[in-house]
């Protein structure tokens, strides 16, 4: 699948997160949602992008945004990882990789289709309005400080 860009209506997904909650777009709606897809849990780059989200995550939320972190380990490696760094946002386990192909961070191009056959995202951000349409892309996180990315476009 092409990539979601600004104005395009967010693909509708479901899963289960590390809360044991079964959650879908619909259940953002009425409020922004940062969608956020990652390669695997408790690496360098994706331990910084997580935890820069949980340090800023009372300032998302101020902005009446949620979180949503993506990637394609299971409930259990999610948890282990949630625990670790304290996340205070949940995980959604993409076991399948429907979530990712959906926004087309699994599968595109010859190294998508590598990374895709390791299990492994494109770490892509959506920011994703009220309404269900993408509002932001970024395509490029700086993992570091991306939660400063984020609030600059909510």
């Amino acid at each position: 699948m092409p990539r979601p860009k600004a104005g395009d209506p967010a693909p509708g997904f479901s899963g289960l997160t590390t809360d044991d909650a079964r959650v879908s777009l619909r259940d953002f709606r009425g409020k922004k949602l940062v969608l956020y897809f990652y390669p695997m849990d408790d690496t360098p780059g994706c331990t910084a992008q997580a935890c820069s989200l949980r340090d800023h995550n009372q300032d998302i939320k101020a902005k009446g945004a949620a979180i949503l972190g993506v990637s394609a380990q299971d409930v259990d490696s999610h948890r282990k990882f949630a625990a670790k760094h304290k996340l205070n946002f949940p995980l959604l386990a993409d076991t399948d990789r429907s979530v990712g192909r959906a926004y087309g961070t699994i599968g595109g191009g010859i190294g998508g289709a590598l990374r895709g056959m390791l299990g492994l995202a494109e770490r892509v951000t959506f920011i994703i309005d009220e309404k269900g349409r993408v509002v932001h892309v970024i395509d490029s996180p700086d993992t570091a400080n991306h939660a400063e990315q984020v609030l600059k476009l909510l």
